[in-house]
């Protein structure tokens, strides 16, 4: 198996709904987005996928949440808007393009970070 991994960021605001803290309040981020790809072989030029492709396909499905207000998002409505749910969300949005997407990772900061991998 192989494993491809691209990274990307991109910046959004939000607040958290039945959260007692300082993330109630609105504020924001400069989220980092890892997605990994799985590939059980290589194409004839000995790659699984270009990397260009991979991170294509990462920076459409963030395109929506870039600069925004997650909170007024419409395809986000319903949701609250934490890390685990935006690493769905993200998830759901490369899988579209790249049925090889395995997780998505999101940071909001250096050292606090959410997976989402179906099946784990």
């Amino acid at each position: 198996m192989y494993e491809i991994k691209v990274k990307t960021d991109f910046s959004a605001a939000h607040n958290l709904k039945n959260y007692h803290g300082k993330c109630e309040h609105l504020h924001g981020h400069n989220w980092i987005v890892e997605a990994r790809f799985n590939y059980k072989t290589l194409d004839k030029d000995g790659m699984a996928v270009d990397f260009k492709e991979a991170k294509r396909v990462l920076k459409l499905a963030i395109e929506l949440v870039d600069h925004a207000y997650l909170n007024e998002v419409r395809e986000l409505k319903g949701i609250n808007p934490t890390s685990e749910n935006m690493a769905k969300f993200i998830y759901d949005r490369v899988k579209k393009n790249n049925k090889n997407i395995s997780s998505v990772s999101v940071w909001e900061n250096e050292d606090s970070c959410a997976t989402y991998q179906p099946g784990a």
